[in-house]
């Protein structure tokens, strides 16, 4: 199994994208941690999904865009599992709106959601990672954090900094053996997308040379990839998941 012993840590893990990368992780044998905002009852049944797969697994009700709450499950964490050898920032909203009516309020929101999150549990976690000599990091950003997109101004600039934050992180860590890269999902059949009306899908898939959205079982494969040994000369990169939509 590719991750067999290691000890994986997700944000945002409950459903989605998250839990994705969190099943899939199991399945190669990493113990896995996952934070959500609660623990609710969509929470608790991952963390069981998770625990069908004989590894270790636990669920941590923390707010990501909090610094001081980041750094006491990061600590509880740490003290539960003993070493945390892969971080996947992957807590993200969104709060969409044409600049001109934008709030100060919705852009600080996705802000702190989507970017701050990741600083904290990264300064939170490469002090671990330095002293094991070794750790890996995975940012999920997006496609539009690439190229851009109308309406979403908040939304790309929080996914761009995701990127520019792996690439740094990449340099700044690489003597000391962590690796930091980042995932650009494009349209990815989600509850989220699915709520769309018909035509906007429609637009989306004619878009995408594969013609068709992505699925949350391609995102936790590239995942699982940067997490392996596989990918153990990749640092500082983006993969941009996506059909081809954004060549």
């Amino acid at each position: 199994m590719l991750l067999q012993g290691k000890n994986a840590l997700i944000t945002g893990a409950a459903r989605g994208i998250g839990k994705a990368i969190a099943l899939k992780f199991a399945a190669e044998g990493a113990n896995v941690a996952f934070t959500d905002l609660v623990i609710d009852d969509n929470a608790i049944q991952t963390e069981k999904e998770i625990a069908d797969f004989g590894v270790k697994a636990k669920g941590y009700a923390s707010n990501a865009a909090s610094f001081e709450e980041t750094e006491k499950v990061v600590a509880a964490i740490k003290e539960e599992f003993g070493t945390i050898d892969i971080l996947v920032n992957n807590a993200g909203i969104t709060k969409d709106g044409l600049m001109l009516r934008m709030t100060e309020a919705q852009w600080d929101a996705v802000i702190n959601v989507n970017l701050k999150s990741a600083f904290n549990f990264i300064h939170a976690c490469t002090p671990i990672m330095m002293r094991q000599r070794g750790g890996n990091i995975i940012n999920m950003a997006s496609v539009v954090g690439v190229h851009g997109n109308a309406g979403q101004c908040n939304y790309a600039a929080s996914k761009a900094g995701l990127i520019a934050l792996a690439k740094s992180i990449g340099q700044e860590m690489g003597s000391r053996g962590i690796r930091a890269n980042a995932i650009a999902p494009g349209f990815i059949e989600t509850a989220m997308t699915a709520a769309l009306p018909d035509e906007v899908r429609q637009e989306w898939v004619k878009r995408i040379p594969l013609r068709r959205g992505g699925t949350v079982e391609d995102i936790a494969n590239a995942a699982l990839f940067l997490a392996s040994d596989l990918s153990s000369y990749i640092s500082g990169q983006v993969i941009q998941v996506d059909g081809g939509m954004n060549m």
